[in-house]
């Protein structure tokens, strides 16, 4: 056997996001599918997190097992004339067979994008606010993550990790354009929906209905009610995922 990572990028618009689901389509089940087609038998694929529904990734990072050595240029191309015009391979590499799309992942990083403008061709991928926050607060809130490791206020209820803890590396707003701004932030894991349920938190400081102290009681007193509503998944980006150099053959 030989294991492979895939590296891919996908627009989860018409997606119930990566992981398979029993009501709905999602980006593992159509990777699974081609996969399974090309290697005429049946292929399970393990990705580097689960993304929600409608979330997107310009880099998802999997991995599968063959059973043997593969045209890794031939490969990639046969997947992408298979796959949905929304999803798209960039490269197989070859990995050492205990490396895990998961588990080894160092690091993940996600942005996620707003705008004061209504411009027809960013709906899907901009969360449009109809007026500018205070966006040097709510770096002065983001700056207050790196003090802490337990995120339970920002995790989606009733789920099966074992630790809702995470090591924040980097965290910051920055312009973009006059009415674009990103949320960038890094950890070595995120939990469910945690990405979303932090800006939407960030916003409530942006807009003045809570101080920099109340941000960093809202993650002190690790209660999902406590913080601010979760904001649309649609301008939510995967963008890398790091792994050590050790794991590539």
């Amino acid at each position: 056997m030989q294991r492979y990572f895939i590296d891919l990028a996908y627009d989860g618009t018409a997606y119930h996001g990566w992981q398979v689901q029993p009501n709905g389509v999602s980006v593992q089940e159509c990777l699974e599918k081609a996969l399974s087609t090309l290697l005429r038998r049946e292929v399970g694929v393990v990705g580097a997190g689960r993304t929600d529904a409608g979330v997107h990734a310009s880099l998802m990072v999997a991995h599968f097992d063959a059973d043997g050595p593969l045209d890794e240029v031939f490969m990639t191309d046969k997947l992408n004339r298979l796959l949905p015009p929304d999803i798209s391979v960039y490269r197989l590499r070859a990995v050492k067979p205990e490396a895990h799309a998961r588990f080894d992942a160092t690091s993940r990083m996600y942005k996620y994008y707003v705008t004061t403008a209504k411009y027809p061709f960013d709906r899907q991928y901009r969360c449009r606010l109809f007026q500018r926050p205070d966006f040097d607060r709510m770096n002065e809130a983001a700056r207050t993550l790196f003090d802490y490791t337990d995120f339970t206020s920002f995790s989606k209820l009733h789920t099966d990790v074992k630790t809702n803890n995470c090591r924040i590396m980097e965290a910051a707003w920055t312009q973009v354009d006059d009415v674009t701004w990103v949320f960038t932030i890094r950890a070595d894991r995120f939990l469910r929906n945690m990405v979303r349920a932090v800006v939407g938190t960030l916003l409530e400081v942006g807009r003045g209905k809570m101080d920099v102290d109340g941000f960093r009681r809202v993650i002190e007193q690790k209660d999902r009610c406590r913080a601010g509503t979760s904001v649309p998944g649609n301008a939510l980006f995967l963008v890398d995922v790091t792994y050590p150099d050790s794991l590539f053959i």
